[in-house]
C-alpha cells in the first residue's frame, strides 16, 4: 500500500518514511507542494499525509488545487497549528482528518489505517476471498484461518489485490504500488513475487490468475 509524506523538515521526513516503511507501507516523499503535486499527477496513493507549511505551494493551496483537480486520495494534515479555526480550516480545503505536532506514531497509524478503510469504502474490517481474509485494522491475512506468513513486499502485492479483489490489476499498477519512485526496478520483478504468493496460498480456495493483456486478478474458486 502506498503513501505520500509531503514535508519539508527532512528529519522528520526520514524518520516518518522508516516507520512507515517498517508498518509495511511503500512510502514516497515530497519535500514541498510543487514536487507533491506532480507526483500525485502521475501515481495512485492510499493516503497523504500533509504538512501545511511548505515551500512553493503551501499545503492547504496544494489541497486545494488536488480537490478541484478531482483527486480523492484521502488525506491526514500534520501542522503545529492546532487552533479550531486551523482545523476548519484544513477541512474544509478538503482534508479528511487533522493531527497536531507533536503526535504520537501508533496514533498516526491508527488514523491513516482508518482513512484507507473509509477510502476503499471498507464497512467490514475483514475483507474475504475464498478462506483468504485480510484483517483491515491489523492488515494481517489469514489462509483458512492460520496466520499467513509474508514477506513485507509479499504482504504489499497481495494487499494491493486483495484490495481490488474482482478487477483486473495490471502488472504496472502493481509496481507502482509496491515500490516508489526512487526504486529501480525490473518490471519481472513482480512475477516473481506473485510466484511465491501462489505457492503459499496452494490449495486454498482462492487464486491469482493471469489475465492477458490485463495483468492479474484475485478471485475465490
Amino acid at each position: 500500500m502506498r503513501l505520500l509524506i509531503v514535508e519539508d523538515n527532512p528529519d522528520l521526513a526520514g524518520w516518518l518514511g522508516r516507520a512507515l516503511t517498517q508498518a509495511r507501507y511503500t512510502v514516497d516523499v515530497a519535500h514541498d507542494g510543487e514536487e507533491a503535486e506532480e507526483m500525485l499527477a502521475v501515481a495512485d496513493y492510499a493516503a497523504m499525509v500533509l504538512d501545511l507549511s511548505l515551500p512553493k505551494i503551501d499545503g492547504m493551496t496544494l489541497l486545494r488545487n488536488i480537490r478541484r483537480a478531482g483527486n480523492k486520495t484521502p488525506v491526514i494534515i500534520l501542522t503545529a497549528n492546532a487552533s479550531l479555526d486551523g482545523r476548519v480550516a484544513g477541512l474544509d480545503a478538503g482534508a479528511d482528518d487533522y493531527l497536531a505536532k507533536p503526535f504520537e506514531l501508533p496514533e498516526l497509524e491508527a488514523r491513516l489505517r482508518a482513512l484507507i478503510r473509509r477510502g476503499h469504502d471498507l464497512a467490514n474490517p475483514e475483507i474475504t476471498v475464498g478462506d483468504l481474509t485480510l484483517h483491515s485494522a491489523t492488515r494481517q491475512f489469514f489462509l483458512g484461518g492460520t496466520l499467513l506468513a509474508l514477506t513485507p513486499r509479499e504482504h504489499s502485492v497481495l494487499e494491493f489485490l486483495i484490495l481490488r479483489s474482482g478487477t483486473p490489476v495490471s502488472k504496472s499498477a502493481l509496481l507502482q504500488s509496491v515500490f516508489g519512485f526512487d526504486a529501480d526496478v525490473d518490471p519481472s520483478t513482480i512475477e516473481l513475487y506473485v510466484h511465491r504468493l501462489r505457492k503459499k496460498i496452494e490449495g486454498a480456495s482462492v487464486e491469482i490468475a493471469t489475465l492477458r493483456g490485463l495483468g492479474y486478478l484475485l478471485r475465490a474458486l
